[in-house]
């Protein structure tokens, strides 16, 4: 997800977006451990695609005060 799409998405559904991407890094952890994953790349891409998200998620929250 890019950042230009996150910054058209509304505070509540980045929000959502968080916690759906979260969940799945939890998951995506938890299969690491027991060697079932195959594409570590995608545990660093979530990472980021949180990262960006919190980021932004920030600045309309900053913009809004």
């Amino acid at each position: 997800m890019t950042s230009k799409e996150i910054r058209e998405l509304s505070p509540g559904e980045i929000t959502t977006k968080l916690r759906e991407l979260r969940e799945q890094l939890l998951q995506l952890r938890l299969r690491k451990q027991t060697g079932q994953v195959e594409k570590t790349h995608e545990l660093r891409a979530l990472r980021k695609d949180i990262a960006r998200l919190e980021t932004i998620l920030n600045q309309k929250n900053r913009q809004a005060a």
